[in-house]
C-alpha cells in the first residue's frame, strides 16, 4: 500500500510509515477538498500540516460533535461538491474493497460498528477463512458493550435477525450463526456492574478452523467514556500474547480502513512489533446479502476523511514526540 491513494502501510519501520502518512495528507486529493472548502494549504513539516488538517476538519468536517456515527448530521452538499467528495474519498482508499495482502496470517482480527456491520465482518471473515486463507492463531473479534439504538435493532428485526442488546452480543450472534457452533468452550471475564469497568470472552471452537474469541473489554478511561477500538485491541493482544513478527489481519469496512488502520500501527505494530494489514468487507459479495451495506453519504465520507487525519497525526505524534 505504498500509493498515494491508500493510507499507511505494514510494519513498525518509523521512517518508511512516516513517509506513507505524509504522502497520503500531503496527496493531490485531499489538497483539493481542502482548497475547494476554502483552506489555504500551510507551510511547515508534517507536524505542522497535520495539526492544520486537525482544525481544518474539525471546522467543516465534523458532523459528529462528540456524537455516535448514527447520529451525525448530513450535509447540504451541492452536487459538484458531493462528487469531488466521493471522488477523492476513492483515490484516499475509502471506498474500495481490497483482498488481503499476504497468503497467510497469525491472525485475524474483526473490528466491531454497528450493528449491520458486525454482521457484515463476521460473515466475510467467514467468507475468507473458507475461501482457504491460512490462519495459525485465533480469529478475534472485538467489540464493546456499547447499547445498540432503535434504528440498529430494527435493522436486524427487519432482516430476521435477535434483535440483541449491545454490539458485542450482535458479535456473538454473527459467530454463532455463521460458524455454526452453538456454545463457547471456554469463557471469562468480570462483571463490574458497569459496562465501561466490566470484560467479557467467549472462545469458540468451529470445525476445521482456528479458534474464534469474541472479546469486550474495559475502557482504559472508564470515568469518561465506553471503550473504543484501541482499548479493545490493547486488551486482545494481552490476551493473545502478540509476539514481534507476527502477521494480523484487521477486518473492518472500506470506509473505515484509512482510520483503523492507523490506530492498529499505533496500538499493535508499534508497541508489539507485529504487522498489520486492514481490508474492507468486499460488498459484492453474496453470501452478505442479509444484510446489505448502508448507502454511504458525502457526508460520512468527509466525516471519515477527518478520522483518518487524527489517526494519522496520533499515529506521528507517538513517533515523533516533542
Amino acid at each position: 500500500m505504498h500509493r498515494a491513494d491508500a493510507a499507511p502501510s505494514t510494519g513498525t519501520d518509523d521512517e518508511r510509515i512516516t513517509a506513507e502518512i505524509r504522502t497520503w495528507v500531503c496527496s493531490t486529493p485531499l489538497r483539493g477538498l481542502v482548497a475547494h472548502f476554502g483552506g489555504t494549504w500551510p507551510d511547515g513539516d508534517l507536524t505542522d500540516v497535520l495539526r492544520f488538517l486537525d482544525d481544518f476538519s474539525a471546522r467543516h468536517w465534523d458532523f459528529r460533535g462528540g456524537r455516535e456515527r448514527p447520529d451525525a448530521r448530513e450535509p447540504d452538499l451541492d452536487p459538484a461538491t458531493a462528487t469531488l467528495v466521493l471522488d477523492a474519498a476513492a483515490a484516499l482508499g475509502l471506498i474500495h474493497a481490497v483482498p488481503p495482502a499476504r497468503s497467510a496470517y497469525a491472525h485475524l482480527v474483526v473490528l466491531g460498528g454497528l450493528a449491520h456491520a458486525c454482521v457484515r465482518r463476521v460473515a466475510y471473515a467467514a467468507h475468507l477463512l473458507r475461501a482457504g486463507l491460512p490462519v495459525s492463531g485465533e480469529v478475534a473479534v472485538l467489540g464493546s458493550f456499547r447499547p445498540l439504538s432503535d434504528w440498529e435493532r430494527r435493522t436486524l428485526a427487519e432482516a430476521g435477525l435477535p434483535a440483541d442488546e449491545t454490539e458485542v452480543d450482535v458479535l456473538d450472534t454473527a459467530v454463532r450463526r455463521v460458524f455454526e457452533v452453538a456454545a463457547p468452550a471456554e469463557q471469562d471475564g468480570v462483571d463490574a456492574g458497569h459496562p465501561h469497568h466490566s470484560w467479557s470472552s467467549r472462545t469458540y471452537r468451529p470445525d476445521g478452523l482456528p479458534p474464534i474469541r469474541v472479546l469486550a473489554a474495559p475502557s482504559s478511561e472508564p470515568d469518561q467514556r465506553r471503550a473504543h477500538t484501541a482499548d479493545t485491541q490493547r486488551f486482545w493482544a494481552a490476551h493473545v500474547r502478540l509476539a514481534p513478527g507476527d502477521k494480523v489481519l484487521m477486518v473492518t469496512a472500506p470506509i473505515y480502513v484509512p482510520f483503523q488502520h492507523c490506530d492498529a500501527l499505533r496500538t499493535l505494530a508499534v508497541p508489539y512489533g507485529c504487522a498489520i494489514d486492514t481490508v474492507g468487507v468486499d460488498p459484492t459479495l453474496t453470501d452478505l446479502a442479509v444484510l446489505p451495506e448502508q448507502t454511504l453519504t458525502p457526508g460520512r465520507y468527509l466525516q471519515e476523511i477527518r478520522s483518518a487525519i487524527r489517526s494519522m497525526r496520533a499515529l506521528h505524534a507517538g513517533l515523533h514526540p516533542r
